[in-house]
């Protein structure tokens, strides 16, 4: 699969006259084109729905977007609750995924109705304390331990993740749970990151599906819906397959009519939480080469930085890099992409061969749009860029403004000297 911005040279330069770089650029056309595929990849399923993982992209603009193809919102936090709920998501349009969770995020989110996920059996009476009850509908995050395989090739390791229950837990669980006045159960698992295989879904269905069918007939549970989380990835390098949700659909839907189907659970409603899969093609981070150094190695200096893209620092993530203008040259050059952090990991590319690039030059990020902007962060006190919309009409809208210095010193509202900053 080759690697091609979804925006030209000529019209960066247009933006960039408007909007300074850096900015992250999301593709409003290939959002919407994504999300009709996926809601059509698991149609024959009759409650079906896709939660978005908000902390991928947590923008309301994109949100509305998304809410259009009647996806629901994934929250992790207060923060997500309150965006989710102010944009209208009410009741069961809210799946709230936590880990070690205040009393206070679990009061909201059960204040606004929504679906409580549980990463933990000790959460059962802490959360009974925090809301004064058990809600009627809850779910449960399944943790099966070992090592996560699909035929010899090992896609995670599950029993050193810090999320959900053993499968020992899961039965306690729902026994406890629907002595306490839950009658609709969910069960929810994330058992590997970024896959790029079709096997993925089809195979931890199975395995949910599995669970699923023992849970009921050893605690007479009602399983009203079963969360295959998220998980499907996206190729961040040229020449890498991309998943075919349809085929992902269908491999899903073959387990279904295998498993659940012939115990009585054909009403079972599948929910995925994806973020990655839905954003991350349709976001790009646009900053410009402004300084080029010659010493030990050969680098280019952008002018955005880990503070705009988080993840190459922290993991050592590929991400393509198309210098506009130079598509079909030649990739001669060898470089280190930088920023101007000052830490030694603030590189966008270590070693990369690439055209030769020119201070000035636009330079495009692949596959920003989840996991790019929301990893932002403030050190060095570097500020985090715009977000912008490029429309499908070829409008561009901002759709977050970038922080300007007195954002970064609001916090700080008790200090006379900085508190009326005028910029």
């Amino acid at each position: 699969m080759d690697k091609r911005p979804f925006v030209t040279k000529e019209k960066l330069e247009e933006i960039a006259r408007e909007y300074p770089t850096p900015f992250h650029l999301y593709d409003e056309k290939g959002i919407r084109e994504n999300a009709q595929k996926l809601e059509e990849a698991f149609s024959w399923n009759k409650g079906y729905r896709e939660y978005f993982a908000v902390k991928a992209t947590p923008n309301p603009f994109i949100l509305n977007i998304l809410k259009d193809y009647g996806c629901g919102a994934d929250c992790s936090s207060m923060t997500e609750l309150m965006m989710s709920d102010c944009l209208g998501f009410t009741g069961s349009d809210i799946m709230f995924s936590s880990n070690d969770t205040p009393a206070e995020e679990f009061q909201y989110a059960d204040k606004i109705g929504g679906i409580i996920n549980l990463d933990d059996i000790t959460h059962i009476e802490f959360l009974k304390k925090a809301i004064g009850h058990i809600p009627e509908t809850i779910s449960c995050r399944y943790n099966p331990g070992g090592i996560f395989k699909i035929s010899n090739d090992i896609m995670d390791n599950p029993g050193d993740s810090k999320y959900g229950m053993t499968t020992e837990q899961m039965f306690e669980a729902f026994r406890i749970l629907k002595s306490n006045g839950a009658k609709n159960f969910g069960i929810h698992a994330f058992l590997a990151s970024n896959t790029v295989t079709n096997e993925y879904y089809p195979l931890l269905a199975k395995v949910l599906f599995e669970l699923a069918v023992e849970l009921k007939k050893e605690t007479g549970a009602h399983i009203s819906f079963i969360n295959l989380s998220g998980g499907i990835g996206i190729p961040y390098r040229p020449g890498e397959e991309s998943n075919d949700i349809k085929a992902i659909g269908e491999g899903v839907r073959a387990v279904y009519e295998e498993i659940l189907v012939p115990e009585g659970m054909g009403d079972v409603a599948i929910y995925t939480e994806l973020g990655r899969f839905m954003l991350g093609p349709y976001g790009g981070l646009v900053t410009r080469a402004i300084h080029e150094k010659h010493t030990h190695k050969e680098y280019i200096g952008v002018d955005a930085c880990a503070v705009n893209l988080m993840r190459p620092a922290m993991y050592g993530a590929y991400h393509h890099i198309t210098v506009m203008g130079k598509e079909g040259d030649v990739c001669g050059h060898k470089y280190d992409v930088v920023g101007s952090l000052c830490e030694n990991n603030d590189k966008f590319a270590i070693d990369r061969n690439l055209p030769e690039i020119s201070v000035g030059d636009l330079l495009f990020i692949h596959d920003t749009g989840a996991h790019g902007f929301a990893m932002g962060y403030n050190y060095n006190g570097k500020l985090k860029s715009a977000e912008l919309l490029l429309k499908e009409d070829g409008s561009v809208e901002m759709i977050r403004r970038a922080e300007t210095p007195r954002d970064y010193f609001a916090t700080f509202d008790f200090c006379d000297v900085l508190k009326d900053m005028k910029y």
